[in-house]
């Protein structure tokens, strides 16, 4: 076979990072062994993956296409490797928990301090990401559990779901941000004449989720709730919330809850898990976070 991981992982870096350099830093390698990878594929393959011709490589056309079902066979490859690890032990070597950006990690901290008092040889590793990205990190990048996902969860036997509840969304602006006296709902008009702050959707590959976001709008992007806040709290941008994040600068005065005449006003939100290969760890995170109180009384 032509085509073998090692080229695949060395794509997926290289979209990555941008860069040969920093992309052969991340694989432990050298540039000039990524470069020959690269070009030993478009020859034996007679294709070309990446134009050369411009200031920095950029993939081409039938790169992108490889980059891409490239990326779902590292998947596949790392749940191989994950199904084997489970067969043999039972527990697995590592779990990985994502979080949807708005879901306050504080929550997890009872159910870690348990599943540390087992005493197993699971590592866990959590990450957040934002909107579509939390999906993409399920389907694409081999997380075992997905928690605080929106919108429609992907449509697959590979995974399990369970609706966890809605999130209010809220539009805030500072005391002093000049929307904060006007009177009534607010308009989209009234609104695309502030600058607004967004969160970047973290999704690489899949289709971006866009919640709230207008057009017309001049706009901040920000990759984090913090710095979200941050941004609302100065006065120095407009947007929404979700209601357990603004509550307690709404309690302190620092931010004001306008109405507005047009909004998604909830989200509905999932919690998702892998059904393919179902380990100890995975199966005691799942049941833990399924009966969490927490849960329920962030998700109504």
């Amino acid at each position: 076979m032509r085509l073998n991981l090692e080229v695949l992982q060395i794509l997926d870096a290289l979209e990555k990072h941008g860069s040969f350099a920093t992309a052969a830093a991340s694989l432990f390698k050298t540039p000039a062994a990524l470069s020959y990878m690269i070009q030993k594929l478009e020859s034996d393959l007679n294709i070309v993956i990446l134009d050369r011709s411009g200031h920095r490589a950029k993939f081409t056309e039938t790169g992108r296409m490889v980059l891409k079902k490239g990326r779902l066979l590292l998947s596949a490859a790392r749940d191989l490797e994950k199904q084997a690890e489970q067969v043999q032990a039972g527990w697995e070597k590592e779990l990985t928990i994502v979080l949807d950006a708005a879901f306050p990690f504080e929550t997890l901290l009872p159910a870690v301090g348990r599943f540390h008092e087992l005493n197993t040889p699971t590592r866990l590793n959590f990450s957040h990401h934002t909107l579509a990205g939390a999906w993409e990190a399920l389907t694409h990048c081999g997380a075992d559990i997905v928690l605080g996902a929106i919108d429609t969860p992907p449509t697959s036997a590979a995974w399990s779901y369970k609706m966890l509840g809605t999130l209010d969304n809220i539009f805030v602006v500072a005391p002093g941000h000049p929307l904060a006296a006007a009177q009534g709902p607010l308009s989209n008009e009234q609104i695309c004449r502030h600058r607004g702050v967004v969160i970047k959707d973290s999704a690489r590959s899949c289709p971006p989720i866009n919640s709230n976001l207008l057009e017309e709008q001049p706009q901040m992007v920000v990759d984090n709730f913090h710095a979200k806040v941050a941004l609302l709290r100065a006065g120095l941008a407009c947007g929404f919330l979700p209601r357990h994040i603004a509550r307690q600068w709404l309690s302190r005065g620092e931010l004001v809850e306008k109405a507005v005449s047009s909004c998604r006003e909830k989200d509905v939100a999932y919690m998702a898990w892998r059904d393919n290969h179902e380990g100890l760890a995975l199966r005691w995170w799942r049941e833990a976070l399924l009966s969490s109180h927490a849960s329920c009384d962030l998700y109504r």
